[in-house]
């Protein structure tokens, strides 16, 4: 491994040893629409159909919860994540959570 964190929705890497166990690790993010895209979303939602700014959102919000995420695995000495997953919510009606969690490991290959 080369200094990046893993993050992998399994309980353990073949090929690898668990050597430490550091914790849970998380990381968040909660992001808003601007109004005109609330409104145009909502019009799209009478007709049927992806909401294509939604998508987007949803998807950088993930991406960014999980660099946050092995960011905070990484300040602890961890160089992968076990059990990875994702939880998500609504803040008001105008904003949507997203959080990125799992159990962060130092991890070397198998003798």
């Amino acid at each position: 491994m080369d200094g990046q964190v893993i993050a992998v929705t399994t309980n353990e890497i073949p090929g690898y040893d668990v050597v430490a166990v550091y914790g849970e690790v998380f990381g968040l993010m909660t992001r808003s629409r601007n109004l005109v895209s609330n409104w145009g979303a909502g019009l799209k939602s009478i007709v049927g159909g992806e909401i294509k700014a939604y998508t987007k959102l949803l998807t950088d919000s993930r991406i960014e919860a999980t660099e946050r995420m092995k960011q905070a695995a990484a300040e602890r000495g961890a160089n992968a994540i076990l059990a990875m997953r994702f939880d998500t919510g609504d803040i008001g009606g105008t904003m949507n959570e997203v959080a990125a969690y799992g159990t962060a490991v130092k991890i070397q290959p198998k003798k």
